[in-house]
This record gives structure tokens, C-alpha cells and sequence, in this order.
């Protein structure tokens, strides 16, 4: 039996409605854990569909470290002025700022990657697997394999979230367009790096970056 108790409960741990937090008790036979996980299972599927709306609004932060050695700017997109000034989508910024600063991404998604680069990408990778000795009719698949990891290096959404590695930036605004109600969309970044292109003496401010996020 779904107690008041119970509702009352999932609701203070999830912060869903009381009919949801009532109807998934139902379909996990009042498994508080599996309830949980099918609302935030729910909030995603419908994080999916918020995302092909038009989002305008939202704000443009900015990030300085190391007495200015290293600069960000970001845009990042929700769909009304009222969600922008909400601390939960201003935090969120402010942690894709600090991604940027440490990982130095070129790209938002990976369809902004130029054909030619990727062509370029794929002649090195081959080159480099022909040299491993691999054989000719498994280098195309290790290529394929290693195209992927470059997307994770190279491209924002897809790289490894700096405070929570075992997710992708992409799935952590996927979670915020669940959570906060509105389609989240980063549309455009610069990275700005003292001394950058000027041969110089190596000096690791991305590492310098991580440690002071995590």
C-alpha cells in the first residue's frame, strides 16, 4: 500500500510533483529506489523532447584564472529570462566556463567539426594503425574507434564532465533541462590563453584549472 508518508518522502527527495511521486510509488510496488530512478528516468525522457525547443534567452559568463592566464566566455541558452536568473542554470554556467578553462575543447557537438579536420583526423589515425602493424581489414574499425575518442577530446558536450567524470557534459545539461524545466543549449564559446601560438616555455595552466574544481 502507497502511504501519504511514503509520497511525502519522494517528493522531499526528488523534488517531483505528489501525483508522480504517488503514480511511480505504484509502478515500483513502493520501492523508494526504483521509484527514484523511473521519476528521473521520466524527467529525462522529457528533458529530450524540452531540448528541440527554441531556447533565446539565458546568459553570457565569464572566467578568469590564474591572474588572468587563462579567460572564458560562454553563451549558454534557456528559454525564458526568469530561468537565467535561476542560481541552479547560473551554477551549471559557471561549471561549463571552468570545462572549457581546463580541457580546451574546439568545438560545442561534433557536427561542427570541419569535414576537412576529420578527413585529416582519419589519414593520421590510419597511418598511425598501418604502423602498428595492424592488419589492413581491421585498421578502418580502429579508426572508427579512435574517431570517437577524438570527438570526446575535441568537442564540449561530449568530453567527460571535469567534476564528475563518469558523465558527459551533454549529459549533465540533459539532467538541468530535466531538473530546472527548459531547453538548455551552449551556442558559442572562446578560450583565451596567455602567450598562446608564441613559443614559449611549457606551462601547464590546465592542470592547474582541474585541481582548483575538483
Amino acid at each position: 500500500m502507497i502511504t501519504a508518508e511514503m509520497v511525502k518522502q519522494l517528493r522531499e527527495r526528488t523534488g517531483a510533483g505528489m501525483m508522480d511521486c504517488k503514480k511511480v510509488l505504484g509502478e515500483a510496488n513502493g520501492d523508494m529506489d526504483k521509484a527514484a530512478e523511473l521519476l528521473r528516468e521520466k524527467g529525462l525522457a522529457a528533458a529530450a523532447k524540452k531540448a528541440t525547443r527554441i531556447a533565446a534567452e539565458g546568459i553570457v559568463e565569464s572566467y578568469i584564472h590564474g591572474g588572468g592566464r587563462i579567460g572564458v566566455l560562454v553563451e549558454v541558452n534557456c528559454e525564458t529570462d526568469f530561468v537565467s536568473q535561476n542560481e541552479e542554470f547560473k551554477s551549471l554556467v559557471k561549471d561549463i566556463c571552468m570545462q572549457i578553462a581546463a580541457t580546451k575543447p574546439e568545438y560545442i557537438r561534433r557536427e561542427e567539426v570541419e569535414i576537412e579536420v576529420l578527413e585529416k583526423e582519419k589519414e593520421i589515425l590510419r597511418a598511425q594503425a598501418l604502423n602498428e602493424g595492424k592488419p589492413a581489414h581491421i585498421v578502418d574499425k580502429m579508426v572508427e574507434g579512435r574517431i570517437e575518442k577524438f570527438y570526446k577530446e575535441v568537442c564540449l558536450l561530449e568530453q567527460p564532465f571535469v567534476k564528475d567524470p563518469d558523465k558527459t557534459v551533454m549529459q549533465i545539461i540533459t539532467e538541468k533541462i530535466a531538473s530546472i524545466g527548459e531547453n538548455i543549449s551552449v551556442r558559442r564559446f572562446a578560450r583565451f590563453e596567455k602567450g598562446e601560438g608564441i613559443e614559449k616555455k611549457e606551462e601547464n595552466f590546465v592542470d592547474e584549472v582541474m585541481k582548483q574544481i575538483k
